[in-house]
């Protein structure tokens, strides 16, 4: 055999070998692809879990069995324009706190022929006149006006009896307008809080009164007049003959002041249902309507 027959042979052989390697390399890679089908992916426990539970919420709504559904039995707790998968929650009432301060009515009630009597005769004849005579006849015996009258208990007894006579006069002249105008004067506490509102509102209740079922505020002609009825009747009914109408105007003036005092001492005077203000004064135990407030 020669040497070129003998590379041949050789040629041939590795030739043969290649081709058995890649056979080879082939049928591996097939095996391992068939290994890598056959095992299977595991698949998570909570996941298997969730999709169960899933099908299973699926399959309850969408399986109804009209032929025995009653919508009068159905809850009623649940919307019927909630939408599937969307849970509502009802409103829960809501509960008032134990200690939670309760919202005082000030509703305005008119008063009755008998308040409005009762309260003349406080207003009239009760311990306040009484009282506010006494210290506006102090005051002028302190100045011996008028001078006709003296001093001693005599001026005194002369000066308190005109300015109790005055006060009279001057209330039985505003109830009586009112009840002719069918305004009510009575005075009403505020329900502010703080000592300038409340002086306010006293203040502001002296030329004030109220109308209608509603209690609504109006400027007030009787308790405007009423002072200067008192004055005059007092000047030219039983002062001595020198005073004139500009005394009686002045007089009257201060008898305005006198009815404002009256009022602040009704604002800040205590009457609660054991105070003495409370056993006379019938219609102070509310305060003023919310809608007359100044």
């Amino acid at each position: 055999m020669t040497s070129v027959e003998r590379g041949k042979r050789k040629i041939m052989s590795d030739r043969w070998k290649n081709l058995g390697l890649v056979a080879v390399a082939l049928l591996l890679c097939g095996a391992g692809a068939n290994a890598q089908q056959a095992v299977p992916v595991a698949t998570p426990p909570v996941a298997i879990q969730m999709d169960d539970a899933l099908k299973a919420d699926s399959a309850d709504a969408a399986t109804i069995n009209f032929a025995t559904f009653d919508p009068a039995t159905a809850d009623s707790s649940v919307p019927a324009n909630a939408s599937m998968g969307e849970t509502t929650l009802p409103n829960a009432p809501e509960a008032p706190l134990p200690n939670a301060p309760q919202a005082k009515s000030y509703a305005y009630q008119k008063p009755t022929q008998k308040t409005k009597f009762m309260n003349y005769l406080f207003d009239a004849w009760g311990p306040l006149p009484l009282v506010g005579a006494a210290v506006v006849a102090g005051i002028q015996q302190a100045g011996g006006h008028p001078h006709e009258w003296g001093g001693g208990a005599a001026g005194y007894g002369r000066r308190f009896g005109s300015d109790y006579g005055i006060g009279a006069i001057t209330t039985t002249t505003r109830y009586g307008l009112a009840q002719l105008t069918g305004e009510d004067t009575l005075y009403y506490r505020c329900e502010c809080t703080g000592v300038f509102p409340r002086f306010r509102h006293a203040m502001f209740s002296t030329l004030t009164g109220r109308r209608g079922e509603d209690g609504h505020r109006v400027f007030s002609v009787p308790s405007l007049v009423a002072p200067y009825a008192g004055s005059f009747t007092a000047v030219y009914g039983w002062y001595p003959g020198r005073f004139n109408a500009s005394d009686a105007f002045r007089i009257g003036n201060y008898n305005l002041l006198v009815y404002a005092a009256g009022n602040v001492l009704l604002e800040f005077l205590p009457s609660g249902p054991h105070s003495p203000l409370s056993k006379f004064h019938l219609q102070n135990h509310h305060d003023a309507p919310s809608n007359s407030t100044p």
